[in-house]
């Protein structure tokens, strides 16, 4: 039987690295696991779909895939921004139970691929009502830089991944 203590004491798991996608939104930095990124694409106009909440902006077809787009920044209650030549779709793979789907995130822009020790990620503490901590993953600092991870698992509750299941 091992300890608490000598979990945390295991080489492996101490060292173990993972890869995050860095993006800007509303000046703040953000990251998502690559493993979940399929791509990056420039903001093109999507498809509105009536009696959508607001922050998901509309839907793309990705080579026959409807596919969702979620602009972060109604979704966390931020500051509304133009889309301009910067601005990108990160299209990702999200899993909720059984299914896995594809959705896209609206970013301001892509920054960087760091390489994270797990052991680095900090507890994400309560930001209050700006930002719903559950979607977050941890707090890593890179450079003296907050970069808030995020859970691309929890971005969509259950009720808004059925609806754009009917898309299809």
């Amino acid at each position: 039987m091992t300890t608490d203590t000598q979990a945390n004491n295991n080489p492996i798991k101490q060292n173990q690295i993972e890869q995050f996608l860095t993006f800007q939104l509303a000046e703040e930095a953000y990251g998502v696991d690559i493993l979940k990124v399929q791509e990056i694409r420039g903001w093109e106009t999507v498809r509105v779909i009536p009696n959508t909440p607001s922050f998901i902006k509309g839907v793309l077809n990705l080579r026959g895939l409807v596919v969702p787009i979620v602009d972060l920044r109604e979704r966390f209650s931020l500051e509304k921004s133009q889309y301009n030549h910067k601005t990108v779709v990160i299209v990702l793979c999200v899993k909720h139970l059984d299914s896995t789907f594809v959705m896209g995130i609206v970013a301001d822009a892509v920054s960087d691929v760091l390489d994270i020790k797990v052991d680095d990620i900090k507890k994400a503490p309560n930001f209050g009502t700006k930002i719903d901590t559950r979607y977050m993953r941890g707090m890593y600092v890179h450079h003296k830089n907050m970069i808030m991870l995020l859970d691309v698992d929890r971005l969509l509750n259950p009720d808004e991944i059925e609806s754009i299941d009917n898309l299809e």
